[in-house]
């Protein structure tokens, strides 16, 4: 399966970061100075998210992630750049396989052998987000990259609806470790590729 093509427009800083992790993302970087370059290329790339901050903001571009702050820790950049491909995707891949749970996100089911639950759309996110996230995040971060920085939503219903989430899978699939609960947040199955990524800050962040 082809990787995913991040096309970094006018951040070469945030691409000679990317550069430095190329071994431990799930997706493949090109960086751009000029407008022109960066559409003619888009043509050919099946599967692309154009990567800006609001001065370079490409008009009418659907498929962008626009950095509000610049430079942001590259641990969140990351995240949001997979949880970005992932709504990318959902016209053209509506099943998601997590450990042994396959999420149909256009029908919002998960499934697991022939047991399958249906789901929230705020649930499938929650979903999305964890899993596309290599730490884990608390009631404030999922408030924030969920419900959106605007919102003012109350941390106890964000708890409310991670408690029901876990509890219909409990139900269902009999399984309380889908969605661990850690004293850092709440944390679901990870790839290898994430592990490498999150043990790669481990490292490197604490020599600084």
């Amino acid at each position: 399966m082809n990787k995913p093509n991040i096309l970094v427009f006018k951040l070469p800083e945030l691409f000679k970061i990317l550069n430095e992790l190329k071994e431990y993302v799930e997706f493949e970087f090109y960086s751009f100075s000029d407008k022109d370059d960066l559409l003619n290329f888009k043509k050919k790339a099946k599967n692309y998210l154009i990567l800006s901050d609001s001065k370079n903001e490409i008009k009418n571009e659907k498929f962008q992630l626009v950095l509000e702050q610049f430079p942001n820790p590259i641990s969140s950049i990351i995240e949001k750049i997979n949880v970005a491909l992932l709504k990318r995707n959902y016209s053209e891949q509506s099943n998601v396989i997590i450990g042994n749970y396959s999420v149909d996100i256009n029908s919002r089911l998960i499934k697991n052998n022939k047991l399958s639950l249906k789901l929230t759309e705020r649930e499938i996110e929650i979903i999305i987000f964890l899993n596309k996230s290599f730490s884990a995040q608390n009631i404030e971060n999922l408030q924030k990259e969920v419900w959106g920085h605007n919102s003012n939503l109350e941390t106890h219903t964000v708890e409310t609806h991670i408690y029901r989430l876990r509890k219909k899978i409990l139900e269902k699939f009999n399984d309380n470790n889908f969605i661990k609960s850690l004293k850092e947040g709440y944390s679901i199955w990870k790839k290898k590729e994430t592990l490498l990524l999150k043990t790669y800050f481990q490292k490197n962040l604490s020599k600084k």
